[in-house]
């Protein structure tokens, strides 16, 4: 990352190997953790280890790997959850039934603040705009800050494919739309911290994801 001090690490937690995302700012050890599915002691354990302290849950959007732990999270943390767009709110009352699917733990949680597009979130002294991005799921936002050149991007763009839609909910031309129109206007090495799989740039994806080929 370029511009403000920020940090990250990855932490892959619940059976999807979901990313969650712990981003601080180094100059004041204040952070956030980004989509926290479950293994709670384990992401309390990674907040100690890297002296962070979390000023809030940020939640990219409603589905268990990304969200079935944050309720337990905040709570033990005393700490807010913020996000998603209102849109998710079915996915994120449904999240017991829905981590149950899968043989998971899970919450249901209530944000203590929904997010619209162009909100902005604090992490540390590093202001990220809220992009709504739907299409994976209705009320999915991704967290941009251009002079740092990095998005929070959850399950919209992934290194060489994007975030699924073929949920009875989901909408393939709502995220090619979301993604043409607030990422790749986004400059070339402009990081991406995706929900599954390796970090990528909007440059690469530009030049060389096939789901994006005819895409301005």
């Amino acid at each position: 990352m370029s511009g403000p001090d920020l940090a990250a690490s990855i932490i892959p937690v619940t059976p999807f190997e979901q990313n969650c995302a712990i981003v601080w700012d180094k100059a004041s050890g204040e952070g956030v953790v980004v989509d926290p599915g479950g293994e709670a002691p384990r992401l309390r354990e990674a907040l100690a280890k890297l002296a962070v302290r979390a000023t809030a849950v940020l939640l990219t959007h409603g589905h268990a790997d990304h969200a079935a732990g944050a309720a337990e999270l905040a709570e033990s943390l005393g700490v807010p959850v913020i996000g998603p767009h209102r849109a998710d709110a079915f996915l994120l009352d449904a999240l017991p039934q829905q981590a149950a699917r899968f043989g998971m733990a899970g919450r249901a949680v209530t944000p203590d603040r929904w997010l619209e597009e162009s909100d902005t979130v604090a992490i540390g002294g590093a202001a990220f705009e809220v992009r709504h991005c739907p299409g994976h799921t209705p009320g999915h936002v991704v967290f941009v800050n251009v002079p740092a050149r990095v998005v929070i991007g959850g399950d919209v763009l992934f290194r060489g494919s994007i975030g699924r839609t073929d949920f009875p909910y989901g909408n393939h031309a709502a995220l090619i739309a979301a993604i043409r129109g607030k990422l790749l206007t986004l400059p070339d090495e402009t990081l991406v911290l995706c929900g599954h799989g390796p970090a990528t740039t909007i440059g690469d994806e530009r030049r060389g994801n096939p789901f994006l080929r005819g895409v301005a």
